[in-house]
């Protein structure tokens, strides 16, 4: 594949995660969107209805997760580092899942700080900022 237009498809794959992040309010329901830009420790969990709002942030994660992966095939031409990433976004969404639901069912104020970096990790492509950097020493060491 000519680098301009694999440099070209990472572009693109970046503006779709700048678009989920962008469109996040139209979307995706997410009662949390708004409660997180308040001052959220002194002010009670917003209503929200569970299935929904664990549908919408998989769905957004699974969004975030295929964009990242196209970028990290894209960049590293790499199948061995696509499948362990795939196995760890996989993971990351499992472990993540169980302390987002139980801070979605049994909503505290001291847990709110705690809640916001669990979602965080869901709903933004953090694992792409982690994930790049090591695959490309890995591969640059190997």
């Amino acid at each position: 594949m000519p680098n301009i237009l694999k440099y070209s498809l990472v572009v693109v794959l970046f503006l779709v995660l700048v678009a989920i992040r962008a469109f996040e309010d139209v979307l995706f329901y997410d009662p949390y969107l708004t409660f997180f830009k308040k001052d959220y420790l002194y002010i009670d969990s917003p209503r929200r209805e569970v299935a929904k709002l664990v549908m919408f942030t998989s769905l957004r994660f699974l969004l975030n997760t295929i964009a990242s992966l196209g970028i990290i095939y894209l960049l590293l031409k790499d199948k061995s580092i696509l499948k362990l990433a795939s196995l760890l976004y996989m993971a990351a969404f499992i472990l993540l899942l169980m302390p987002f639901l139980y801070f979605v069912i049994n909503p505290r104020q001291e847990d709110y700080y705690l809640f916001f970096n669990v979602r965080r990790f869901l709903i933004q492509p953090v694992f792409l900022m982690l994930f790049l950097p090591a695959f490309y020493y890995y591969k640059l060491n190997r």
